[in-house]
């Protein structure tokens, strides 16, 4: 199987204004994008994949000026590949208030000419959908053969199965969850916290002072990351090693840093708070938090997905404890009881979380089979 090779992002302009669920609007904003693959002729092959937290339109392939900028879901998506673009015209989109290229906290408010800061309105999950549904009409395709997405992007494809319900044919959520637990708003609150009070966030408007709260963004992450890795993966790749065990077998007696694990995350810590928009974070982590498409209808799952059409695709991991598999299993029993088609898959993986961007054969092969499962679908109507 080989890359996608490289690609270059587009992007839009919208100048009518998106009313957000909030009650606020957002007008002049622009969508990045990228392609891969051929639109057929009926335009039947569209895939849309939805972005997580940190990840971003670029799913697939290199770009040209960054040889090592392999997209996100590189791994997934290509010729030959689970999601095959020598079949599918495969859509990554960045959602609003990312920092990525798509209209955010960083981009200027035309209404005052600043960039918006913490001014940038909340957005939530179907939100985003609705701007996915404008760039789609854009692009002149009326119904997605199906609507990818893992973690925050799985709850967007959920989204889309409830809001456009005829515009997908099928809807893919990969270890994600109909609502957060208390346990992850926890988090999310946790690392926002961690934001908020760094001095040089300067109440979200850091830009104009040239400074970026990096302390806070890095405790952020750290947070984050401890929850997308499962104990059994830590214990096997740090355990309790000691960062120069080879030099000195004692510990330190200090605050600075004497285990691995310690390094890596700090590591990690740094890297994300070198390139992610502090007020990014914040937008995203909320979204997260408000997505719960079973409170208008009393907490009740089942009457809330009674209104899809789609068929599903449902995917978990056994040690992801972040978004569990309980918490997929809720989805399932939900499309059931609606008598929705769908496919299930628990995976035995040791990974957390973040087992749903890597290279496990049985995951792979899972959604591979569903994929050609659609590819029939689509050669039948066609015949």
């Amino acid at each position: 199987m080989q890359s996608i090779g490289i690609v270059a992002p587009s992007s839009m302009h919208f100048a009518e204004p998106l009313a957000l669920k909030s009650g606020a609007q957002i007008g002049d904003y622009t969508l990045v994008y990228e392609t891969y693959g051929t639109l057929n002729a009926d335009r039947s092959n569209a895939v849309l994949v939805c972005h997580a937290l940190n990840a971003s339109h670029h799913v697939a392939g290199v770009y040209a000026d960054k040889p090592k900028s392999t997209g996100w879901w590189d791994n997934m998506v290509g010729p030959g590949k689970p999601l095959d673009t020598d079949r599918f015209f495969v859509i990554g989109v960045n959602n609003l208030g990312s920092c990525f290229g798509s209209t955010g906290p960083m981009h200027v408010n035309p209404a005052t000419g600043k960039p918006y800061g913490a001014a940038f309105p909340l957005v939530t999950v179907e939100d985003w959908v609705a701007a996915q549904a404008r760039l789609a009409d854009a692009l002149g395709i009326e119904r997605f053969a199906a609507v990818m997405g893992g973690s925050l992007g799985g709850m967007q494809a959920l989204a889309w199965s409830l809001m456009f319900p005829d515009r997908l044919r099928h809807c893919m959520v990969i270890a994600s969850t109909p609502k957060l637990s208390a346990q992850n708003i926890a988090f999310n609150d946790v690392a926002r916290q961690a934001i908020l009070t760094d001095p040089d966030y300067r109440g979200g408007d850091f830009y104009a002072h040239g400074v970026v709260p990096k302390n806070g963004l890095k405790v952020a992450r750290m947070v984050g990351h401890i929850t997308y890795l499962s104990n059994d993966d830590m214990a096997e790749k740090f355990g309790r090693k000691l960062r120069n065990a080879a030099e000195n077998n004692d510990y330190k007696f200090d605050f600075g840093v004497d285990f691995e694990i310690e390094s890596y995350l700090r590591y990690q810590g740094d890297k994300f708070s070198e390139y992610f928009d502090a007020n990014t974070y914040l937008l995203i982590t909320k979204a997260l938090d408000y997505f719960d498409p079973a409170r208008e209808f009393d907490g009740d799952l089942t009457k809330a997905l009674a209104q899809t059409r789609a068929e599903f695709f449902v995917a978990s991991f056994s040690t992801d404890w972040r978004f569990s598999p309980e918490r997929s299993r809720e989805i399932v029993e939900a499309l059931v009881s609606n008598r929705r088609r769908v496919t299930y898959a628990e995976i035995d993986a040791p990974h957390g979380h973040d087992a749903f961007l890597l290279e496990d054969q049985r995951y792979m092969n899972m959604v591979r089979a569903y994929y050609q499962r659609i590819w029939d679908q689509l050669q039948g109507a066609q015949a």
